[in-house]
């Protein structure tokens, strides 16, 4: 079975991922400020350069630490499932590298990387817990896509009004992106709240618990006469 990563560097790194697409959702809307003080009153050739260079920092330090999160959930996605099948003694339909490819893969990770997910579900008998955290992480992960190709697709603004739009949509697209990690953390929570050895049921015995119903007494009267009064 393939190690996994342990649950604490999974939570660090993903509370991690959330704060930086908070912190460059924040540089990005001061930047939308800048840009609509600019209207009126001439920026400071200093303080635009420097709304420039954070908001590309910021950029790339959003793309680093999501490539990172991303690496270290599909290795312990992947360390799960090769536990949870060789524990129930069933065989891993999946490769390696196909698992790789499903959750990396732009929009093949759409769909492949939430089916990856219901699969260890059902396979560790938890579905019907972790079924509402899943879809609710698979819609934000759905919005968040679209709201990023909107940002991207209107990156090539010129004109004031598109680049004060554009400034817009990448706050939304960096809060949508961090609301979808909080789900990713929600699931992978529940998860790790029941380890792979640990079934999910607790199988009770009927019946053992109940009184054993006594013999009746043995008549105190020779067999023939009437009860004693």
């Amino acid at each position: 079975v393939k190690a996994a990563p342990s649950p604490e560097i999974v939570r660090v790194l993903m509370f991690a991922t959330q704060l930086v697409l908070a912190g460059a959702a924040l540089v990005y809307a001061v930047r939308y400020g800048l840009l609509i003080y600019n209207r009126n009153s001439l920026l400071n050739s200093l303080i635009a350069m420097a709304a420039d260079w954070l908001g590309i920092a910021a950029s790339v330090a959003v793309m680093a630490v999501l490539l990172g999160c991303f690496i270290v959930l599909v290795k312990w996605l992947i360390a799960r499932r090769a536990a949870a099948f060789s524990y129930h003694g069933l065989p891993e339909h999946r490769s390696t590298r196909r698992l790789w490819a499903g959750c990396l893969l732009p929009f093949a990770n759409l769909v492949m990387a939430p089916v990856y997910v219901i699969e260890l579900a059902l396979v560790e008998d938890h579905y019907e817990r972790v079924r509402k955290p899943i879809y609710l992480w698979w819609l934000a992960w759905v919005v968040s896509y679209v709201v990023s190709l909107f940002a991207i697709a209107t990156s090539l603004a010129s004109d004031a009004q598109g680049i004060a739009n554009n400034t817009v949509m990448v706050v939304f697209a960096y809060l949508v992106a961090a609301l979808t990690v909080a789900g990713v953390a929600r699931v992978f929570e529940g998860f790790e709240r029941k380890p792979v050895e640990r079934p999910a049921h607790r199988w009770l015995v009927v019946g053992a618990d109940r009184p054993v119903a006594s013999a009746a007494p043995a008549p105190v009267e020779p067999e023939g006469q009437e009860p004693a009064a």
